[in-house]
């Protein structure tokens, strides 16, 4: 939802909604820039809710005693207690522990004008990428499958620009006061985490019923429009494949075959939606609920698996929880624990003789 316009595929949060109370980081980047990262989000909403020295330094839990005209804008210093809602659970994370690397400061906001790395590593063979990262930094590349090139790119990206093997950086923020074996310490010390979670059939449901609706309000119009867009700012670039696109896009505008592709989209956007709200929940587990380390906040579950009854299941649970925290004391719900196995490395490095496959991780070897 960082991204203007494309309110509908976004699921925005609507005009009326917002009127609400007052919301954050919301129609703010343009979509045809591909350089915004985690790390943007990150360094933007921490400073929205407090203003930290740096993007990496814990924020103050209370407002400083003299506060400039751009401190006066955070939430910590109007009094108020920041909500972050979501979504995709990585960028909560960033948010909440200390967790990311910064890497090589950005120059420039325009898009095309900023060489990622990354990007550039990425169009590289894989086993050469990895033949790189063992050279560089061993005991991450005995992590990270040869064939994970998202990762060993960005292990490599993080040594050439900042001269430190990302193992040692994940080192260091680990050995912090506060640090465990995932990351960092806890920025919010005083946080909790409501969980919103529903039976995976009922879910499976609602998602496809929000594609209908999205399709209803105008989906395809929008992504319409944002292609034309796309194609222009590929054209005025000199681009060839732009064109390319455009041509292809007229040509699938012909009726006959528009509704048959439509159709098929329309699906596959349902199972990705249902694939990406799986990997959600995932994340929570693995992440959130099953942390370790001393600083993790309470995870409360709220079932939503009967929107009937929202108001006995989540909304009355939710605000006495609320009213808890603020108040300092333990609300009436246990939070949602799960054991985490001390034992099982999920970074450990086999090859099987057998199939000649390197396998990472103990439960994958079991």
């Amino acid at each position: 939802q960082v991204y203007k316009g494309l309110d509908i595929i976004t699921n925005k949060v609507s005009p009326q909604e917002q009127s609400l109370c007052r919301h954050h980081m919301i129609s703010f980047v343009d979509p045809l820039v591909s350089n915004y990262t985690v790390v943007d989000f990150r360094d933007k909403a921490g400073a929205l809710i407090s203003f930290p020295s740096s993007a990496d330094t814990s924020p103050p839990l209370s407002p400083p005693s003299t506060a400039s005209p751009a401190r006066e804008s955070c939430i910590f210093s109007r009094d108020k207690i920041p909500i972050v809602v979501g979504g995709t659970n990585y960028y909560i994370e960033s948010l909440l522990w200390k967790v990311l690397i910064n890497t090589k400061e950005k120059t420039s906001t325009t898009p095309g004008l900023i060489s990622d790395r990354k990007e550039e590593l990425e169009q590289l063979d894989g086993l050469e990428l990895h033949r790189r990262l063992s050279q560089v930094d061993p005991e991450m590349a005995a992590k990270i499958h040869p064939h994970d090139k998202r990762k060993v790119a960005r292990s490599l990206q993080v040594f050439e620009e900042t001269g430190i093997p990302h193992s040692e950086i994940l080192h260091q923020q680990q050995e912090e006061e506060g640090g465990g074996p995932l990351g960092g310490p806890l920025r919010y010390p005083h946080s909790c985490i409501l969980w919103l979670h529903a039976d995976q059939a009922a879910l499976d449901q609602r998602l496809e019923q929000r594609v209908d609706e999205m399709v209803a309000a105008g989906l395809l119009e929008e992504l319409r429009d944002f292609h034309k867009r796309y194609n222009q700012e590929k054209v005025a670039e000199n681009r060839w494949c732009g064109t390319i696109q455009h041509r292809l896009l007229s040509s699938l505008a012909l009726t006959f075959l528009f509704h048959s592709l439509c159709f098929k989209g329309i699906q596959a956007l349902k199972q990705v939606t249902k694939r990406y709200a799986r990997r959600q929940n995932k994340w929570v587990r693995n992440r959130f609920l099953r942390r370790p380390g001393p600083n993790v906040p309470p995870v409360y579950g709220l079932e939503v698996s009967d929107h009937l009854r929202w108001e006995e299941d989540v909304l009355k649970p939710a605000l006495e929880i609320v009213e808890s925290f603020i108040q300092g004391r333990e609300p009436s719900a246990e939070p949602v624990r799960m054991e985490y196995d001390a034992k099982e490395n999920k970074r450990s490095h086999r090859v099987c003789d057998i199939c000649d496959r390197v396998i990472i991780g103990d439960r994958e070897w079991a």
